[in-house]
This record gives structure tokens, sequence and C-alpha cells, in this order.
């Protein structure tokens, strides 16, 4: 599932769309879907907006029909499948890429784990670090060398960075 839905306030405009490269970013998240083998879906709508990413979690888990759910952002274009493959092997209800003991992007979920989700959404408590607590997640450490992956594209110097930073390299994008 690619969380495609955010308000995107900081960029000041959906980051789907953006260009890095030759694709959008949503393409990109699209392409390590593909990559992995995976069905793919992205979620522009939550059942329960303005709750940034738990409500398009709890959107997504009560649609699921599979035993495990991969959320993937749309704005994290320089994830590999080698790092996603390392989070998807672990075999768990609640999985999270954990650097320096911050969770974030990506992580896998069970629909089992919805009605923690639910409660709390309910409560306010938007946080995934709260939530993976609450869970007792499994944490995958995120390694030095795999940290730069794991960069979000919030900002327009966000973007601007990685843009130069892929004209530089001549990344294949």
């Amino acid at each position: 599932m690619i969380l495609a839905g955010g308000g995107s306030t900081r960029m000041g405009r959906a980051k789907a769309g953006l260009r890095l490269g030759r694709c959008t970013l949503l393409g990109h998240a699209r392409a390590l879907a593909a990559e992995l083998g995976l069905p793919c879906r992205v979620q522009t709508q939550d059942d329960t907006p303005s709750q940034g990413p738990l409500g398009g979690v709890a959107t997504a888990l009560r649609r699921a029909q599979v035993e495990r759910v991969l959320f993937l952002g749309c704005d994290m274009p320089f994830l590999t499948a080698d790092f996603t493959r390392r989070i998807l092997a672990v075999e768990a209800e609640s999985v999270f890429a954990s650097v320096k003991g911050t969770v974030g992007f990506p992580f896998v979920l069970s629909p089992v784990v919805l009605p923690k989700v639910e409660v709390q959404l309910k409560t306010g408590r938007r946080s995934l670090q709260r939530l993976a607590t609450r869970m007792r997640a499994r944490r995958i450490r995120v390694l030095a060398t795999e940290a730069a992956q794991l960069q979000n594209l919030n900002t327009p110097a966000d973007l601007a960075a990685a843009r130069k930073t892929v004209a530089c390299v001549g990344v294949g994008f």
C-alpha cells in the first residue's frame, strides 16, 4: 500500500505527482513494489481525513484482504528492494524500520492490529511512534549505510537537494 493522500503542507502541493528524474515520486514507489513482485494499491483518500499517516493506515487495513500489508510512503524515492525485503522477511504482526529508536516507513502491519490503530485514532494520538510502542512492534534497525535511502521528501528544499543528488550521481531515475 502506497500512502499518497496526505496534505503535503510542508511541500505546498501534492507530492505524488512531483518528478524526480524520469518518474514521479509515486512512480518510484510503484516501481519498488513491482521490483518486489508485490501487488500495489495507492491510498489517496482516507476514511478519516486529516489524521496523518495513521488515517491512511486504518483505511488500508479495513480494506485489506491479505495477511500482511507493506506500507510505503510516496515520498521516499531512494528506498531499495533489498532493504524492504529485510522488513518483509520478519514474520510478525507489526514490523517497522527503525533509525536510532525512531520508527517510520517502510513498515508492515497485519489487519489484526486494526483495533489498536482505531483506538489510537479515537484518542487523537496519530503518532506512528506511539503505535509501534503500543503494539510492541518488531523494529528492524537501519544500518548507517542504509539511512540515506529512508530520506523522505517533505519540503521544496528536500526535493531540490534530491534532484541535485540524482543529477550528480547519474542515478538511473
